[in-house]
Parts: C-alpha cells; structure tokens; sequence
C-alpha cells in the first residue's frame, strides 16, 4: 500500500469509529487503528499514533462527535455537561498544539449556537450539528493543506534544494501536509525538488515519517542527521528551509519540534529563509510571545532507550527531554498561511490574515 493513497485521518460511519494511521509503527508497518472511546483517543494523541497539529485537530473533532453518539442523556443540560468533561479530557493529551484545543472549541461553540438558536432541541439534533461540524474540520483541512501549499510553492523555484525537520508532511494532516505542501502542489504543477530530512532526534519523525512519505511520492529525498544541516547549508545544497509549527505567537515567535530553533539560527548564518508553513488555526493571538507557550516535557526513556537494542546512556543520568523549542520571529522569513504569507512585523501581518479570513466568513471551502 502506497501510503499517500490513503488519509491520515477519517471517520468511519458504520463503525462509529475514528480511523487514523498508527504513526509508531512507520516505516516498517502501515497498520489502521479504530478508535471508539476516549481513552483510545486520549492515549493515540499523546502515544504519538496520530501526530501532527492539524491531524491532531481533525482526530480531537471526529473523535468528540464519536464519543457524543455513546452520550444517551435527552436533556441538554446533562448532555452537554457529558460532553464538555470528555472534551477537557481530551485536551488534556498534548498542551503545546493549539489545533488540539481549537477544534474541540470548535465543536463545543457549534453545538452551544445550535442549541440557543433554535435548533431541533433534541439529542438527535445534537449529534447531527457534530457530525456536520467535525466533517467540516477534516474537509477544511485538505482545503486549507492545499493552499498552504499553493502559497507556499511560490517562494521556490524547480529545481531547489529544500530542507525540513521533522514530519509536517501528509501524515501530520488529513493530506498534503503543511510544509510538504509546497512540495507536492509544486510536484502537481510538473516541478521537482531535492529535499533533505533532518532525522529529528529523539523520536525520529524525520527519518521514519517524513523520508518514508517523500520517497513514497517520488521526491528526491535524502535523509541527513539533525546534526549535519551546518553541512549541506555550506555546500549551497539549500535554498529554502519549510518547517510546520504547532503553535504561533501573536508576535510570530513559534513553537515547533525541537531542534527547530537551532536549525533557523544556522540557517540564518548562511543567509538561507526559513518559512515557517501554519494554517490560521495554529496562530494562536491570546498567547503574546513564545515566552508564554507550554513546552511539553517528556520521558527520558525516548532519550536513553528508545531505538536501541541496548540501553545508551549511563543508569542515573539526569535527562532533559523537551518536545519543542521556540524560534524566534526574528529568524523567520516568512509565516505561510492559507490566507497569504505574513511577514514581519508580524502583529501587523496575522491583522491582515485574519481580516482577509474574516472578509470571506473564514470558510476556505466557500472559497474553492
């Protein structure tokens, strides 16, 4: 099986499942894993089984709307309150990426306007105003994905050098990705591109997801250690370097998987952009600067353990294990959003996106 035949995410309907592919167990297997409680949902987030903010956030949607329908109180307030505390539970997975708690927002908002407005005001039409709604999400998502891309394909030419960190490709969304997306729509358009993957220690997106999806798709991939990206920059071998994000700050700072910071800076010292490639829902303008985003923090046994048939680092030793880092806004060229590329200053640049989003009802699939 080719595995950009197949979504990342999906709903299954009969089986009032969520469906998605076991992310932990690439590049040697492709194996679906259906979800249908909420601690299935819960520990598939935080396991890293579907990963990636937008796959995050259309797994949040699907999975809230599946665990609705076990929901059998016909009052609203009993109904609600049920949903609601599943919700937080589910949010409670993963505090760095802001699609996670967007889209399970999303849902609850829905169902609150659905309700006071007048909706059929029975569980039947509850459960209706959700499964509309987290359908809703997953298509925007490939829309979104794929503009991404369409803006993101106009700051490169055929023929360059790309370098990227970690997996925002199709398996950290529905389809097309974030970063990867400039790559495949430029692919669509008969363009091709060389691209280097950092291997992203400590868990690998890089090499087991990003250079397994690429390759899959015929790119010209070549796999690097995160350490070596100094290397291939001096050698001209980079034009551009496209990262996702699973969080933005309102002054552009963002956080994404680390070691992405370090590679910015070094791109900096080569004189090469960073493009940073985030749909309008990872932008998060509550949080002021990266100096206020939550760094998940996790187990040291990734670091001293994990991958090696041995144990690789001495019993005791004390281990820092933070899953992302902030790169400050002033190392990035540019913010690709599904409503244009923003640039620095970058407060000025998200009022200007979130007016054009605003000016056409923030619904990309009116758009298309």
């Amino acid at each position: 099986m080719n595995i950009m035949e197949v979504d990342t995410v999906r709903l299954d309907e009969k089986k009032k499942a969520v469906v998605i592919i076991d992310q932990t167990r690439l590049p040697g297997q492709i194996e679906f894993l259906e979800l249908k409680n909420a601690e299935e949902i819960w520990r598939a987030i935080y396991l890293l089984q579907v990963r990636g903010a937008p796959a995050i956030g259309v797994c949040a949607a699907l999975g809230l709307y599946v665990l609705a329908e076990q929901i059998k109180e016909e009052d609203y307030e009993a109904f609600w309150a049920r949903l609601k505390k599943v919700s937080d539970y589910l949010n409670s997975s993963r505090p760095t990426a802001v699609n996670l708690s967007w889209a399970l927002e999303r849902m609850e908002r829905c169902l609150e306007i659905y309700h006071f407005n007048g909706g059929e005001d029975d569980r039947a039409g509850w459960l209706f105003c959700l499964h509309e709604e987290a359908l809703k999400i997953y298509a925007e998502d490939i829309a979104v994905c794929r503009r991404l891309g369409e803006y993101g394909m106009s700051l490169i030419r055929d023929g360059d050098g790309i370098l990227t960190h970690c997996n925002a490709g199709k398996l950290a969304a529905v389809r097309y990705g974030t970063a990867t997306a400039p790559i495949y729509v430029g692919m669509e358009a008969g363009n091709h591109y060389r691209v280097f993957c950092d291997e992203t220690r400590p868990l690998l997106q890089g090499a087991r997801l990003t250079a397994f999806e690429l390759q899959a798709a015929g790119v010209d991939t070549t796999l690097i250690c995160d350490n070596m990206s100094a290397s291939v920059m001096k050698r001209g071998w980079v034009d551009a370097v496209f990262v996702g994000c699973d969080r933005v700050a309102a002054n552009g700072d963002t956080a994404n998987k680390i070691g992405t910071s370090v590679l910015a800076a070094v791109a900096r010292q080569y004189k090469i952009p960073v493009y940073v490639v985030a749909p309008t829902s990872t932008i998060d303008m509550r949080t002021a600067s990266g100096d206020d985003i939550v760094i998940e923090e996790r187990k040291p046994e990734e670091v001293t353990e994990m991958w090696y048939s041995e144990r690789m680092a001495p019993e005791g030793i004390k281990v820092y294990n933070p899953a992302f880092d902030v790169t400050d806004h002033s190392l990035i060229a540019g913010i690709v959003t599904e409503y244009g590329i923003a640039r620095a200053p970058y407060a000025e640049s998200f009022r200007d996106i979130f007016a054009r989003k605003e000016a056409c009802g923030g619904d990309l699939l009116v758009q298309n």
